[in-house]
């Protein structure tokens, strides 16, 4: 007779997502961690079951997909657990550069966080994590968990827009639109204006009525639009208008367009295609002036 072998799923990848150090997905079914600390600030949330752990020897429990855990860095805890269907979750470690570490002790006393709009922002963010070219979106979705989660463990409430906004957002619109194939951080930006991610996006979305990494992705489609009409390959399409590969601006283009690349340049046959521009990384071509 063989022995019981509980299973496992784990799925793990670092990110080009400044402040993530590490994503990692799981579900176990029989599972206890012995008791560790981390470096980092383990954000979780739970997709399914229940989990019980200590946290500086005191025992917590959660339990379905409304809530959220925070656990401190250098700070011993432990996990196991609780049903026979396990549980499976989704956690994101965090640098100090997105939570500073003197806010530990504050995070040991409520570790489990029940608010929804921040399980839902970091469900959004994971979703963007998951997706090829998905950077710029991944960091915006973080700046505001960061100030969601500053919000719990400081008590202070996001900035909201004042007269500054317009000036702010058609800043940054300037400089999307000369960065349009290269593309630029949160942070970069954020840091050229002067401004915090989360206000400078507030700004940008109550002027042009979206978030800064959806109006870039309108670009991109747009001048791809005009170069698959042109006669240009989708693959050289993808990367000359900024998106990392064919199967990124596949993805895009379904959305904005309800077709793909081929299709829409099968609508139109014309002479053979100039050729494509080439410019170095960062170069904007010259439909971004």
């Amino acid at each position: 007779m063989t022995g019981h072998r509980p299973r496992a799923s784990v799925s793990a990848w670092r990110p080009e997502v400044p402040g993530i150090s590490e994503v990692f997905h799981a579900h176990f079914t029989e599972h206890a961690y012995p008791a560790h600390t981390h470096g980092t600030w383990d954000l979780m949330i739970l997709d399914d079951g229940a989990v019980d752990f200590a946290l500086d020897r005191r025992r917590h429990g959660a339990t379905g997909n409304s809530c959220v855990l925070l656990l401190p860095p250098g700070v011993s805890h432990d996990g196991r657990t609780v049903t026979a269907s396990g549980f499976r979750k989704r956690n994101l470690y965090l640098d100090d550069s997105v939570l500073p570490q003197r806010l530990a002790g504050r995070a040991v006393d409520t570790p489990v966080i029940d608010d929804r709009l921040l399980r839902h922002r970091i469900h959004r963010l994971h979703a963007a994590l998951a997706r090829t070219g998905g950077e710029l979106e991944a960091e915006s979705r973080l700046s505001f968990i960061q100030e969601r989660l500053g919000f719990h463990l400081t008590g202070l409430h996001p900035r909201v827009p004042g007269r500054e906004a317009n000036r702010l957002a058609t800043a940054l619109r300037d400089l999307l639109d000369s960065r349009t194939r290269a593309g630029i951080s949160l942070r970069e930006a954020a840091a050229i204006l002067h401004a915090h991610p989360t206000h400078l996006i507030r700004c940008f979305k109550l002027t042009y009525g979206l978030p800064p990494h959806a109006y870039l992705t309108g670009k991109r489609i747009d001048q791809a639009r005009q170069l698959l009409l042109d006669g240009h390959r989708p693959a050289d399409v993808a990367t000359t208008v900024g998106f990392h590969d064919q199967a990124h601006l596949n993805r895009h283009f379904m959305r904005h367009v309800g077709t793909t690349p081929a299709r829409y340049a099968r609508t139109h046959s014309g002479s053979a295609a100039p050729p494509l521009p080439h410019h170095g990384p960062g170069v904007p071509t010259p439909s971004e002036h």
